[in-house]
Order: C-alpha cells, then sequence, then structure tokens
C-alpha cells in the first residue's frame, strides 16, 4: 500500500504531514516504507493492499506534546513489549485494538521495536457544535489538575465533587474525565459525553477496573489511564497502541503508595522534571519540526527506564 493509498482512504488526518525521508535498510528493502515521523515513534507501510501499516518505537521522548532532543536507551523496546501486554489484557477483556496479531520478521533487529497496526482514523463527535477528538481519561484518586479545580471551586468535568476532598482521596468507583485531543486538551462534561458514546465508556470502565485489580495484586497502585479511541476502514472502534502503558498512565509501587511517598513510575517523572525547568515557555520559539534542546541529568533517564522495566515486569501478561 502507498502513502497516496493510505490518504484517499480517508483515515490519515491532513494535519499530519507525511515525509519523503528513507527509513530503516532493513524495513526498506523488505518493501515496508517509511511515510510519517512522530515524536515517539515512526510509521511505514506495509507491502500489499490490506490497510495497516508498521509502526516503529523509537527511544526519542516528548512532554507536554513538545519533542524533544532526549533519548533513552532501552524505553522504545520496553514500551513496546508493555503495549502489546496491554492490547492483550484489552483483547481478553473483549475490547479490540489497532494492533495486529501479526508480527514482522522476528530474526530482524528492529523487531523488538515493531508491531503491524490496523489503519484506523480518530474517533470523532460534534460536542456542543463543535467537532472534535477525544481523550477518555479514568481516574481512581483526586490528584493532579482535578484535586487543584476541585480546590478552586472549579467542575471542569460536572462531577459535582466535593471541595473538602483530600488529596489522594480514592474514588469509590472510577471517574471519567473526558478531554478534547488537540494542542490543548480542553475538559468536557463527562455526562454528555456519556451519552454519545455509552457502550464505549462503559466498556473502558470495566477494562479499567480489571486493570487497577491486575495491577494492585502484582503490588502497583493505577492512579489514572487514558484511552484513545479509534474508528477503522468496517466503521469499527478499537483502541490505540498505547494501552495502559506508562505513556498513557500513571504508576506507583504500592510500596511506595503506603508509604505515602508518591513518586510515578511512569512519564510523569519527565513531566515533572520538564515543568520545574520550565519547557512548556522555552518550546513557544520552536519552529515546525524542531526539537527542544533540554539536558536531562542521568540520574532521571534511569528513574525512568527503571520504572518502564518494572512494570514490564511486573504487568506483563
Amino acid at each position: 500500500m502507498k502513502i497516496s493509498d493510505i490518504i484517499s482512504l480517508g483515515l490519515w488526518p491532513e494535519s499530519k504531514k507525511t515525509t519523503t525521508k528513507k527509513g530503516i535498510a532493513e524495513l526498506e528493502n523488505l518493501g515496508y516504507n517509511l511515510f510519517y515521523i512522530g515524536k515517539n515513534a515512526d510509521l511505514y507501510t506495509c507491502p500489499g493492499d490490506e490497510p495497516k501499516v508498521l509502526l516503529v518505537r523509537s527511544d526519542r521522548c516528548s512532554v507536554f506534546d513538545i519533542p524533544l532532543n532526549l533519548e533513552i536507551e532501552g524505553k522504545g523496546v520496553s514500551q513496546t513489549t508493555i503495549s502489546n501486554s496491554g492490547a492483550l489484557f484489552a483483547n481478553k477483556a473483549g475490547i479490540k485494538t489497532a494492533i495486529l496479531d501479526e508480527k514482522i520478521d522476528q530474526s530482524l533487529k528492529i523487531a523488538p521495536r515493531c508491531q503491524i497496526m490496523e489503519l484506523c482514523k480518530p474517533l470523532e463527535a460534534n460536542i456542543d457544535g463543535e467537532t472534535v477528538q477525544f481523550e477518555f481519561i479514568f481516574r481512581n484518586y483526586l490528584t493532579g489538575s482535578l484535586f487543584e479545580a476541585c480546590q478552586n471551586g472549579k467542575d471542569p468535568y460536572g462531577l459535582d465533587l466535593s471541595s473538602d476532598l483530600p488529596q489522594w482521596h480514592k474514588f469509590e468507583n472510577p471517574i471519567f474525565t473526558p478531554t478534547t485531543k488537540g494542542v490543548k486538551d480542553v475538559p468536557l462534561n463527562s455526562k454528555t459525553v456519556r451519552e454519545h458514546f455509552p457502550e464505549i465508556i462503559s466498556s473502558l470502565e470495566n477494562l479499567f477496573t480489571k486493570f487497577t485489580q491486575f495491577a494492585f495484586e502484582n503490588n502497583i497502585i493505577v492512579v489514572d489511564t487514558k484511552f484513545e479511541i479509534f474508528v477503522n476502514s468496517k466503521g469499527e472502534w478499537l483502541l490505540g497502541d498505547e494501552v495502559l502503558t506508562p505513556e498513557s498512565s500513571r504508576f506507583i509501587s504500592k510500596t511506595d503508595f503506603d508509604s505515602k511517598n508518591y513518586i510515578s513510575m511512569d512519564k510523569q517523572i519527565l513531566r515533572d522534571f520538564g515543568k520545574a525547568q520550565n519547557w512548556k515557555e522555552q518550546a513557544k520559539d520552536l519552529k515546525a519540526g524542531e526539537k527542544l534542546d533540554v539536558n536531562v541529568p542521568q540520574e532521571i533517564k534511569d528513574k525512568i527506564l527503571s520504572g518502564y522495566t518494572t512494570i514490564e515486569n511486573s504487568l506483563t501478561i
């Protein structure tokens, strides 16, 4: 399948610019052709006529949707393993993902970073007169931006949460806090989004609850998770590639959590460091295609990779 075929199917957003650069030689020689370079992964067309693509994860990093000149060796392989496991967990819960069972030649050096995926487009709907894409977020605990909103008497998701709730309050059942997906994630009314997608939200809630219990039994606390929903060429909804991974979820070891030492084992470590270094402000002057030049201490890199490795060892099925 050629890039023009992908575009003609209407499954590739115009906002995402394709590339004419050549990809990894061992893939190009087999008929996989690079067509998109992402912040953390690259996409290749696949030989044949089926609507599918090859995702190849790099060790590149990004936070706050800011591309960084930062790589953490080994992160891409670990992330791919966790992603495959998350997809399998979702499949067992009756939810399809874009990740296909098909694999590239496992003797290839690049194989541990690769996933063959069904070509699909983001789920969209009209909310309050505007067509939006979504991030479906489920939370077990009151923390972060939602805690700050509650403290300030704000109710961004229409949940009627009490301003008296303490930080790290455990919800009896997960709460649903959807946002738009874009340059800036805008909170959406939880009830309104549920009314648009009752079956999807119910299925995801069930998946999140089951995974939370599974992780707890393996000594990891799941703070929250973001799901991104896509639609394939048949009109079926499915999950993307980041399913229950450190890129889409916040994890804390049970030992740390019980000690009220809320140290994340995931991408939040890099977010916290970037926030302290004011990366968002620095990134305002970046031009298209540029990366923010950052200096991250080795101890931060090691802490991030250690978290990924622990999650991989604890939660891979």
